[in-house]
């Protein structure tokens, strides 16, 4: 049975006023199950950020309502979108968003510090997870003396430390070479099947996209096709 866990109702964002008004999602409906692993495509400046923002509690609808486990984050305060973003949802930015000064192990922890995890907790399930991620032999080592692809795995051994409910990752290759891509798919694909979590990335790579079991296509901020992957 598929149980329904993120819904859009017709959602449009629209940035500015008057004449300089930026149409970046216009009417979008459409719903996300537990399980799945989902791909928002399309090119550059089509919405896919703006759309996985909404769907992250990260920004608000201009007009309609986001859903998140059958409540409505229109509804919620702003301490309570603060709370579900930490508690149910985990993000890999495509900067990664690594703080420098920390190492693999703190940047990870840092989340769990945040959740109220004591000392203990913090530093065994960092280096459980790091350790799923083949991260162990550099786990003290700075953010910045990581390749981008060891980043990018810290970033993901970050969002998902917390055991979230929902995964978002912001074009995540964008800064892989087409091995590290790779790699990077089958980790993220292992993780939704292994865990159940459930993911969505909005990516513009042909690669990232074949792994994913459905593609929700956006053109000018509105979705043009929605299909299942073989």
């Amino acid at each position: 049975m598929e149980i329904e866990l993120l819904a859009l109702y017709d959602v449009s964002r629209i940035y500015g006023k008057d004449a300089t008004q930026v149409h970046a999602l216009t009417d979008v409906s459409l719903s996300i199950t537990k399980g799945e692993f989902v791909s928002i495509v399309g090119p550059s400046g089509c919405g896919k950020s703006t759309l996985l923002n909404l769907m992250g509690a990260l920004d608000q609808p201009t007009r309609g309502e986001v859903h998140f486990d059958g409540n409505s984050l229109g509804e919620m305060s702003r301490g309570e979108l603060t709370d579900l973003r930490l508690q149910k949802f985990g993000f890999v930015f495509q900067a990664f968003n690594l703080l420098p000064v920390l190492t693999a192990a703190e940047n990870v922890q840092f989340v769990l510090q945040l959740l109220g995890f004591s000392r203990q907790e913090r530093q065994s399930k960092t280096t459980e997870v790091l350790d799923a991620l083949g991260l162990a032999d550099v786990a003290d080592r700075p953010a910045t003396e990581l390749s981008g692809g060891q980043q990018q795995r810290v970033a993901i051994a970050r969002a998902l430390v917390g055991e979230p409910a929902l995964l978002f990752a912001d074009e995540p290759s964008a800064n892989l070479d087409s091995t590290s891509t790779r790699e990077l798919c089958e980790l993220i694909r292992q993780i939704n099947t292994d865990r159940g979590i459930t993911i969505v990335t909005a990516t513009h790579d042909p690669l990232v996209m074949g792994y994913t079991n459905r593609s929700i296509r956006l053109e000018d901020g509105r979705v043009v096709e929605d299909k299942s992957n073989p």
